[in-house]
């Protein structure tokens, strides 16, 4: 696989390789949801601004919602504060219900 730098690499694959490399996750799923923000704060031509973060992995046994939401923001920091304006996170532990 060819590695890409700069702007090559989609932000959304960015952020889905830095949560696996942190949280070897048994699921995971990013998406791009800019498009459902035109015209709000924080939306530009291009997207890749709002995101939907959808995590199942073992870091977060025993961590509570707003804990789980600090390792992801951490871990997404660049991110975070460079391009992407919107984080909405999803995430659990093996085992855990709700959707």
């Amino acid at each position: 696989m060819a590695h890409m730098t700069g702007n090559d690499m989609a932000t959304q694959d960015t952020i889905s390789n830095k949560l696996r490399e942190a949280f070897s996750p048994d699921s995971l799923q990013v998406v791009d949801e800019s498009h459902l923000h035109e015209g709000h704060a924080g939306h530009r031509a291009g997207g890749e601004t709002h995101f939907r973060v959808y995590i199942v992995s073992n870091a977060f046994k025993g961590k509570s919602r707003v804990e789980r939401h600090r390792m992801i923001n951490s871990t997404l920091a660049a991110e975070l504060s460079g391009g992407v304006h919107a984080l909405a996170i999803h995430a659990q532990a093996p085992g855990e219900g709700g959707t």
